[in-house]
């Protein structure tokens, strides 16, 4: 279930949609390890910082680290993303919450990105500015 204001769900329903299929595509590139699906995702001036904090600004250099990463990535199992929160900045950028799992044989992570996603003059949304957090178990 996507949390948002009764308000938001009704006025922005097409890109609720869109963004579910967009984070659908970041889950589906991971359980395959697929660097370029994954990167077709990313506006061209794009910041993403890893659940490590390695901070990637700019296409390149988010593609030079997940073209050596992705592909050698060592989860053998389940990899799940699920929208939990939007949050509508304009109508053309949008804050999403999301929940991060990697269950393996006798290993599970979880991890809790924000994606800060903008709308491109074509309908598409690519992420902008993302933070993928690890989450620590307490």
């Amino acid at each position: 279930m996507i949390h948002m204001t009764s308000m938001e769900s009704t006025s922005h329903a097409a890109d609720i949609e869109a963004i579910g299929r967009l984070v659908a595509t970041v889950e589906h590139s991971q359980r395959n390890k697929d660097p370029e699906e994954f990167l077709s995702l990313f506006h061209p001036d794009a910041i993403w910082t890893t659940a490590h904090g390695k901070v990637l600004i700019g296409l390149d250099a988010i593609s030079d680290f997940t073209r050596k990463v992705l592909p050698a990535a060592s989860w053998d199992g389940e990899v799940t993303y699920e929208v939990v929160h939007v949050l509508f900045i304009r109508p053309d950028v949008a804050a999403v919450k999301v929940r991060q799992r990697y269950v393996s044989p006798g290993e599970e992570s979880e991890g809790a990105p924000l994606y800060v996603i903008s709308k491109q003059a074509d309908g598409r949304w690519l992420l902008t500015a993302c933070q993928n957090t690890g989450v620590v178990a307490a």
